[in-house]
């Protein structure tokens, strides 16, 4: 009896090492969801499979951040709808939340600047869930020792937060949003290395797409290809956005293409139409306005 007992409690120790040597990681994705497909939800199923099977990493959570209506896409509705679509789509996810702070900007804001902004949340709800945490004070023992010490434990785990302890968030993408890094202007070359530098990419291709080949091809890319995970999508889906929203104004079936709360919020409420294809018809992307704007100034 003792002898399973020891075998167990071991167990559990090689266990707990385990998952302690493991980076913990939250999956971000960025991105219109206009509107949000199953294949955008499949994107984080895909990755947390593949990050959790490489025995290094150990994925948290995954979050769903719309851009904000600032982003002036052709096509793209009120951020409140893609808001509450994404939400209606994660309702009975278990790791899966919308964020909408990008989307209450005001102005576009670059994607580099929403994982920082992300990154940083779990460093000050590190830090104070290490603040909080009481200080166990033994009978006899002096307050003032257990005052100094709980002053050296609250410096050293600021210290210490930054680079132990704390989830690494790091930007889920398609090989369409990989390829984007090429397109002139779209992109500035310092944000694009804190994304990958600071951060890290994780990539699930799509069927004709060339994910390596594009990242030899970048010297950027290729810098910092030890940062960029490309998942390689195996059972092959090609549902997009730009397709659903083609059916919608063709008055086709979206069924099973979108989940289903998602489908009835958007026949309930008309969101897709001729009309709202049309909207920023002929207005420049913020990125490019503003990326084009500084390199002439």
């Amino acid at each position: 009896m003792r002898a399973k007992n020891w075998s167990e409690n071991q167990q559990l120790q090689i266990l707990s090492m385990e998952n302690s040597e493991k980076t913990e990681v939250v999956l971000l994705a960025c991105g219109s969801f206009n509107p949000i497909t199953n294949m955008h939800l499949r994107l984080f199923e895909l990755a947390k499979d593949y990050m959790n099977g490489t025995g290094k990493y150990k994925v948290i959570k995954g979050i769903i951040s719309p851009v904000g209506d600032a982003y002036k896409k052709k096509g793209l509705i009120s951020a409140c709808h893609r808001v509450i679509m994404a939400e209606l789509a994660t309702k009975n996810s278990k790791w899966i939340e919308v964020d909408t702070w990008e989307s209450l900007q005001k102005e576009w804001t670059e994607t580099a600047k929403v994982l920082r902004h992300h990154q940083e949340k779990l460093e000050a709800s590190i830090c104070d869930t290490q603040q909080n945490s009481p200080v166990l004070e033994k009978p006899g023992r002096k307050r003032k020792w257990a005052e100094q010490k709980q002053d050296f434990s609250e410096k050293k785990s600021l210290e210490q937060t930054k680079t132990k302890g704390v989830p690494k968030v790091k930007l889920l993408c398609g090989a369409d949003f990989l390829e984007s890094f090429g397109v002139p202007n779209l992109w500035k070359s310092e944000d694009i290395t804190k994304i990958l530098g600071d951060h890290g990419l994780i990539c699930i291709t799509r069927a004709g797409n060339d994910a390596q080949k594009f990242i030899y091809e970048s010297d950027v890319l290729w810098k910092h290809q030890n940062n960029i995970h490309l998942v390689n999508e195996w059972i092959t889906n090609d549902i997009s956005s730009t397709k659903i929203r083609r059916a919608l104004r063709r008055g086709q079936s979206i069924r099973y293409l979108v989940p289903d709360l998602v489908q009835e919020y958007i026949e309930k409420h008309n969101l897709y139409s001729s009309e709202s294809e049309e909207r920023n018809v002929g207005v420049v992307l913020a990125p490019l306005q503003r990326n084009t704007t500084e390199v002439k100034a």
